[in-house]
């Protein structure tokens, strides 16, 4: 039987799984800047809104976006500055190579 520190180990494990997709992260990196909805966030990747709603599901599951109703759209954006936080350090960590 797993402990409490084992467990919160395979949750980090679990949520570090959820950046190793590049379509998820660059989600991510496009709502760093603004809240957007579901046709501006393919527009600005050059993707398909089924794969990006594909994707947002998944973000949304995890807790990493969140949205609200604008009318009949949905607006989404990161779910907190820890979201934004872990983006931040790992880039840092990517440019001290």
């Amino acid at each position: 039987m797993m402990n409490i520190y084992e467990s919160k180990l395979c949750e980090l494990a679990e949520l570090f799984k959820i950046f190793g997709d590049s379509t998820r992260c660059k989600i991510l990196y496009a709502l760093l800047s603004r809240e957007m909805s579901v046709t501006e966030i393919s527009d600005s990747l050059n993707m398909t809104q089924p794969a990006i709603s594909q994707q947002l599901r998944v973000l949304k599951s995890t807790g990493l976006v969140k949205f609200r109703r604008d009318g009949k759209s949905l607006i989404y954006s990161l779910a907190d500055e820890h979201v934004q936080q872990i983006l931040s350090i790992g880039m840092e960590h990517l440019n001290e190579r």
